[in-house]
């Protein structure tokens, strides 16, 4: 991370280093995070990256969840596939889980998240 402007941080996503992902209970060692303006009630941006045969555990969007594939393929559980390019938005209350074969990069953005109390 750069900081060197008030107000302004720059984040290369190539040259930081993904922490242990385990935002839906335990650590999942086959997939990274890279939060880059998470707040305290995990609303904000975030990279994912999944290593090829990979898969989420099952969980229910307590705000909107959007991301954007970067690089490789990601399979939600009814089968759609989604490859690079691709935008992908869940309303709150939405239940999934996703899994790749190949490997996948995307950028996320929680947002609407209720307040921690």
């Amino acid at each position: 991370m750069t900081k060197d402007r008030s107000g302004r941080r720059i984040i290369n996503i190539h040259r930081t280093e993904f922490q242990p992902y385990s935002q839906e209970g335990p650590v999942q060692p086959d997939i990274g995070w890279m939060p880059l303006s998470i707040d305290e009630d995990r609303n904000g941006c975030y990279v994912m990256r999944m290593e090829p045969g990979s898969e989420t555990i099952a969980h229910t969007h307590a705000g909107m969840e959007d991301f954007l594939i970067l690089e490789g393929e990601l399979i939600d559980d009814d089968g759609v596939l989604f490859k690079a390019g691709d935008f992908v938005s869940y309303q709150p209350g939405t239940r999934h889980n996703s899994r790749t074969k190949t490997g996948c990069l995307l950028i996320g953005v929680d947002w609407g998240k209720p307040k921690a109390k």
